[in-house]
C-alpha cells in the first residue's frame, strides 16, 4: 500500500471568477499566494515526495509550501475543457440548454467541447498511479483530484458525491499494487 496525498492548487483571477481554466495556464492570484502560504500541510505529509502538475498554478503553489524543485508530472494536468476553457459553468448551462443537462448526465463520459472526459482524466493518471512506490504528495487540479476520488469510491460523477471535499485541504488516499485508489482520509489540515 503507498499513501498519496492530493491537494489542489491555489486560486487564481479566474477561479475566483467561476471561470473554466482547464489546460488555461493561469497564475495564482495575489489571494492565493496569500492562502497557500498560510497553509500547513498536515504531518503526514512531511516526508512525502512532492510531485506537481507542469501548470505555473501547481508549480508555484509548491514552491510556496517548500517544494520549489517538485518533480513535474504531465499526466497530473488538468481536464481539457477544451473550447470551455475561459466561460463560466452557469453560462455554459443556460446557454446550452437540455444538451449541456444531457451531457452531465453522462458521469464518466461527460465531454466538453473539443476536451476529455472523467473517463480519460483517471485512464492517464491510472498509469501514474500504478508506478507509485514511495509516500508522495502531488499539487494538482480539481478534474484530477474528482477523479481519483470517484475511482475510489465508486461514485459515477452523476448527481452528488459521497463526500463534500474541501479544496483547501488534502485528500489522502492509499494504492493498491496496481495502482486502484482507496480512500485513507479525506479533507486533512
Amino acid at each position: 500500500m503507498v499513501l498519496l496525498a492530493m491537494l489542489r492548487h491555489g486560486d487564481t483571477a479566474w477561479s475566483a471568477e467561476g471561470r473554466i481554466q482547464g489546460r488555461t495556464d493561469v497564475p495564482l492570484s495575489d489571494a492565493g499566494r496569500v492562502a497557500v502560504q498560510s497553509f500547513r500541510l498536515p504531518k503526514i505529509c512531511a516526508e512525502m515526495h512532492a510531485v506537481t502538475s507542469p501548470l505555473a498554478r501547481c508549480v508555484e503553489t509548491a514552491a510556496l509550501l517548500g517544494a520549489p524543485r517538485a518533480q513535474r508530472e504531465p499526466r497530473l494536468i488538468e481536464t481539457s475543457w477544451g473550447a470551455w476553457e475561459g466561460k463560466r459553468l452557469s453560462d455554459l448551462r443556460q446557454e446550452l440548454g437540455a444538451a449541456m443537462e444531457e451531457n452531465e448526465a453522462r458521469g464518466w463520459d461527460f465531454r466538453p467541447a473539443g476536451g476529455e472526459s472523467p473517463r480519460e482524466v483517471l485512464a492517464r493518471v491510472q498509469s501514474w498511479l500504478a508506478e507509485l512506490s514511495d509516500p508522495t504528495l502531488a499539487i494538482s487540479h480539481r478534474g484530477v483530484i474528482r477523479a481519483i476520488f470517484a475511482a475510489a469510491t465508486g461514485w459515477d460523477l452523476r448527481g452528488k458525491p459521497p463526500a463534500k471535499l474541501d479544496w483547501s485541504a488534502v485528500q489522502l488516499f492509499r494504492l493498491s499494487a496496481d495502482g486502484t485508489p482507496a480512500i485513507e482520509r479525506l479533507n486533512l489540515r
